[in-house]
């Protein structure tokens, strides 16, 4: 393996950390639905499905933290404590059921949907034991509201952009270097 290719992961997953880092500037510059649009979400699946499942794990781990630590956004507890692990589960299991699964469109979907429930429920387990931390209490209506129906408009989002992303970005010219 030459030197190309052994730096091609770790290069492309520091791109997706500072998409990671900038989206959500661009879409809080929708009022109504910035947030709903989980900006970070993207790139981080995105690393998952692309470099892998170790590196969607660390992106997605590192991203909250990071921009919580620099900009104060998202606050650093719960939110980006909890986003850390959700975020984490995200870029794992995409890169996962991707690795393991046919690379053929249908399965992205498979793939995408596990991931993205997976990372809801890890989200929803951590809000929960940080919150018994604080003393406060997480309801299951919290939960739905916080992992679902707040997260309507990235939930689209990601079923529409996500997959054709990732059939472009998948497609031997493209990335030739890039195995799983």
């Amino acid at each position: 393996m030459n030197t190309q290719n052994k730096l091609i992961k770790p290069v492309l997953s520091a791109l997706f950390l500072a998409l990671a880092f900038i989206m959500p500037f661009l879409t809080g510059q929708i009022p109504e639905i910035g947030s709903m649009l989980c900006p970070l979400h993207i790139p981080v699946i995105l690393c998952g499905f692309i470099c892998g499942w170790p590196w969607g794990l660390a992106v997605g781990f590192i991203a909250p933290l990071l921009r919580s630590l620099t900009l104060g956004m998202p606050p650093l507890f719960p939110t980006a404590v909890c986003m850390a692990f959700e975020l984490a589960a995200y870029g794992a299991i995409s890169g996962i059921m991707h690795r393991i699964l046919p690379r053929k469109k249908p399965y992205i979907y498979c793939s995408l949907l596990t991931a993205m429930l997976a990372g809801r429920l890890v989200w929803g387990a951590s809000m929960f034991v940080c919150m018994g931390i604080n003393g406060a209490g997480f309801t299951f209506a919290a939960f739905l509201a916080g992992a679902f129906t707040n997260a309507i408009p990235g939930i689209i989002l990601q079923l529409v952009l996500i997959p054709i992303l990732v059939a472009v970005l998948d497609n031997p010219k493209v990335l030739k270097n890039i195995k799983n």
